[in-house]
C-alpha cells in the first residue's frame, strides 16, 4: 500500500511517519513544506492542479493530512487548515488515484461541553476560537467531498516532543527551572482546565488503523479521560523527582502563570504567559472514544504518567 503523508515533519506527523514505516506493507511518500520531503510542496498556497498531477504521478491508495496551524490569527488559521484542506479534496477528486483520505481532526472542533460528560461524535460542534473553527471548516470539507474519507478528531496530544508552548510542555519548563535553580517551592496559576490527553504514539496507531479501515465520518481520539492540569502538574513532579511543594495559585481564567521560588523572584522567573489553549474549550473536555473502539479496534495503549515521563526525559535533558 503506497500512502502520501502530509505534514510528516510536524508534531503529530513524525510519529504517524514511524509508525507507517514500521509496517512493511507500507511505501510511504511525504509531502511538505521542508527540505527533507521527498516532494516539497505548500498546501497553503499550491494549486489544486499541481497536486492532481503528483497524485497522478504516484498514486498513493490513501492520503494522510497531518499538516496544518495551531497558532495565529483568524487568516492564518484559516489558510493552513481550511483552505488547505480544499486543496487536497479538490486534488483528491480530480486525480484518477481513488486514494483514501484521513484527515486529522481536533477536538477543538466540538468547543466548550458540560463537565462531567463525555463528547461524542453526534455532539454539535460549536467551536470557541478562531483554531477550532478553522479545523471544524476543514472537516466539512472533507464530510462534504464525496471522498472515501475519515476525520479523526484528535483530543489533546501528549508525549515525547510535546511542544515547550503547550500546557504540559510548559509545566516540564517550569519544572526543569525550579530544579536547575534548587528552588524547593513552585507556584503554578491556571491549573484548573480538565483536558483529555492522548499519547502522540497513540494517535500514530489511529492513523495506522484508519488507514487500513474502511471507516469513514468523524472518528474520536482521546484517552476517555479528562485530567485536571494539577493533576498532571503533580504527576509531572512524581516522575521528575522534584521534592519541593507545589502550590497553586488564583490567576484569571486564560492564564497559566508559574513562579519559582520567592514571591520576588527576577521577572525571567516569574510573570503571566498566555495560556496555551486557544482552542476556546473552556474548562473541560473528554471524549467518547467508543467509536474507535468498535470502527477501527483502538484503544488508548499509554498513559498519562508514561506520557509526562517521556515529556519530562525531554526536558531534564536542558538542566
Amino acid at each position: 500500500m503506497r500512502v502520501l503523508l502530509i505534514g510528516a515533519n510536524g508534531y503529530l506527523g513524525r510519529f504517524v511517519a514511524d509508525r507507517l514505516l514500521a509496517d512493511p506493507a507500507v511505501q510511504l511518500t511525504a509531502l511538505g513544506r521542508g527540505d527533507d520531503a521527498d516532494v516539497r510542496f505548500d498546501l497553503a498556497s499550491g494549486s489544486p492542479g499541481a497536486l492532481t498531477r503528483f497524485l497522478d504521478a504516484v498514486h498513493p491508495g490513501v492520503v494522510v493530512n497531518c499538516a496544518g496551524a495551531t497558532r495565529g490569527g483568524a487568516r492564518e488559521l484559516t489558510r493552513h487548515n481550511t483552505v488547505a484542506v480544499a486543496t487536497v479534496c479538490e486534488a483528491l477528486r480530480r486525480s484518477r488515484c481513488a486514494a483514501r483520505l484521513v484527515q486529522i481532526g481536533c477536538g477543538a472542533e466540538y468547543g466548550p461541553s458540560q463537565p462531567g460528560s463525555s463528547t461524542a461524535e453526534d455532539a454539535v460542534p460549536r467551536p470557541g476560537g478562531p483554531y477550532g473553527v478553522s479545523k471544524l471548516a476543514a472537516t466539512e470539507l472533507v464530510l462534504g467531498s464525496g471522498l472515501d474519507a475519515v476525520v479523526l478528531r484528535v483530543f489533546s496530544p501528549a508525549g515525547p516532543g510535546t511542544p515547550a508552548g503547550s500546557p504540559l510542555g510548559r509545566l516540564a519548563e517550569a519544572m526543569r527551572r525550579a530544579m536547575q535553580s534548587g528552588d524547593g517551592e513552585l507556584k503554578l496559576a491556571g491549573l484548573g482546565a480538565q483536558r483529555d490527553f492522548v499519547d502522540v504514539r497513540d494517535v500514530a496507531r489511529a492513523v495506522h488503523a484508519a488507514s487500513l479501515s474502511a471507516a469513514q465520518g468523524v472518528i474520536n481520539i482521546g484517552s476517555g479521560r479528562a485530567v485536571r492540569l494539577r493533576d498532571a502538574a503533580a504527576v509531572l513532579a512524581r516522575v521528575a523527582g522534584y521534592g519541593g511543594a507545589l502550590h497553586e495559585l488564583d490567576g484569571p481564567p486564560g492564564q497559566l502563570r508559574a513562579t519559582i521560588g520567592h514571591p520576588r523572584s527576577e521577572p525571567d522567573h516569574a510573570g503571566p504567559v498566555a495560556y496555551p489553549y486557544p482552542d476556546g474549550c473552556g474548562s473541560w473536555q473528554q471524549a467518547d472514544v467508543r467509536t474507535a473502539r468498535d470502527r477501527l479496534g483502538w484503544r488508548p495503549r499509554i498513559n498519562l504518567e508514561e506520557s509526562l515521563a517521556d515529556i519530562w526525559m525531554e526536558a531534564a535533558c536542558r538542566i
